[in-house]
């Protein structure tokens, strides 16, 4: 069980407290609710080129980084389609200074048109090295429009274009810096050793004073229901043939996400998940296989890959993926088997509530999502499965004719 304070500025940033004395340190975490999904379709990868320029200095502090260092502090951020996140760990008696950095630029970043020039063009590199010029790097870039036709997941957050980024204008960047990196978008969590009252005090101190931005509704379009088989094949100078089969799932916070992330275990967790021990390991159809979930706030998806053992061609390699999905669906999963699965997750969930800088990410998810409590009901969503659920959400979610197919082929291996 975590224990938290939260309140409320009347700005409109929402803060939790957590406190752990098991340690000299406190993690500071600030998730702004901005994701890939909020960008212009036009003017993609924002989110993700701010996760850069949030770095380059704020209205009273030039460097960020070392202003941090400094004072023994260590940080990162990560971008997704949902939510930007940006985290810290920094000794408990320097909190006020993390605080006093993170206000700053929250209230004002320091754009300049050099600032701007030098972070796109990091942003570019970036998009060539890991999405053209390594193997397989493309397969987002082409899995995504293939699988979602209407909502904006259907673009990774680099962008789908990166000549939106490149093309990016120091006006574009600050409208969208000012639309939402402001307190009215932000959940501010702190965990470790600290006192409440001092904390609330000092957050208090360095945040009230911050202009409310303005709350637009989020109106995304709904993703239509998929009723026609979908089929993307690629040629490209890599060394194995890869096949993807992705499948619509619901929300982050439906009771159904428990379900089909249970599904993706009994399929490929660990080393004893059906995937690795029938077609890895037994059958050798694939070098490589896996299946997971996207965790998506708005509708997401369930994937199944595998890099397929030279020899195997791409439809034995299908035809054996779809026989495991339809062992879920015709057979009742063994209560040993289910059991397993669900212990792995409490395990691994009980490892996520040990450190504090996962507490304070998954708090400020949490709250993301609408209540900061989810943090401790996790393990009972997942043990209320049943293995009847198994069976008529697989029966739901296995159809070829909702499915989204890539297959990613070797030039060479045609």
């Amino acid at each position: 069980m975590i224990d938290f304070k939260r309140f409320e500025l009347d700005n409109g940033l929402r803060i939790i407290l957590h406190r752990d004395t098991s340690t000299p340190l406190v993690a500071v975490n600030v998730l702004y609710n901005v994701g890939a999904r909020d960008e212009d379709p036009d003017r993609t990868g924002f989110a993700h080129l701010f996760e850069h320029l949030m770095f380059e200095g704020s209205e009273n502090i030039p460097d960020f980084d070392n202003a941090l260092q400094m004072a023994g502090g260590e940080n990162n951020a990560f971008t997704n389609n949902d939510f930007t996140n940006y985290y810290l760990t920094i000794p408990a008696q320097n909190l006020e200074t993390a605080l006093w950095l993170e206000s700053d630029r929250m209230k004002k970043l320091a754009f300049s048109e050099e600032k701007l020039e030098i972070q796109k063009n990091v942003v570019i590199e970036e998009f060539k090295q890991s999405y053209l010029n390594q193997p397989y790097g493309d397969i987002w870039l082409l899995l995504r429009p293939l699988i979602y036709k209407v909502h904006p997941y259907q673009w990774p957050t680099i962008g789908k274009n990166i000549d939106h980024v490149r093309y990016a204008s120091l006006t574009d960047v600050a409208g969208f810096f000012y639309k939402f990196y402001h307190p009215g978008n932000a959940v501010l969590v702190l965990s470790g050793n600290i006192n409440f009252n001092e904390a609330e005090s000092l957050v208090k101190k360095w945040f009230s004073d911050i202009q409310p931005g303005e709350i637009s509704p989020r109106l995304y379009p709904e993703e239509p229901s998929q009723d026609k088989q979908r089929l993307l094949q690629v040629e490209r100078d890599v060394p194995f043939n890869d096949l993807y089969l992705a499948f619509h799932t619901g929300s982050r916070i439906d009771k159904g996400f428990y379900i089909t992330d249970l599904i993706t275990d009994i399929l490929a967790g660990g080393q004893s998940g059906r995937l690795r021990e029938k077609l890895v390991r037994d059958r050798r159809i694939f070098s490589y296989a896996n299946a997971w979930i996207s965790s998506s706030i708005d509708k997401g998806f369930l994937a199944i890959t595998g890099k397929l053992m030279n020899g195997q061609s791409v439809a034995g390699a299908r035809e054996a993926i779809w026989e495991e999905l339809e062992g879920l669906k015709r057979e009742i999963i063994a209560p040993r088997e289910l059991q397993k699965v669900k212990n792995k997750l409490e395990a691994a969930n009980t490892f996520a509530e040990v450190g504090i800088l996962s507490k304070a990410m998954n708090l400020a998810f949490y709250e993301l999502l609408g209540d900061a409590r989810l943090i401790n009901h996790q393990n009972e969503n997942y043990f209320s499965v049943t293995s009847d659920s198994i069976l008529q959400t697989s029966d739901e979610l296995f159809q070829e004719q909702k499915s989204s197919e890539l297959h990613y082929l070797a030039i060479t291996q045609k």
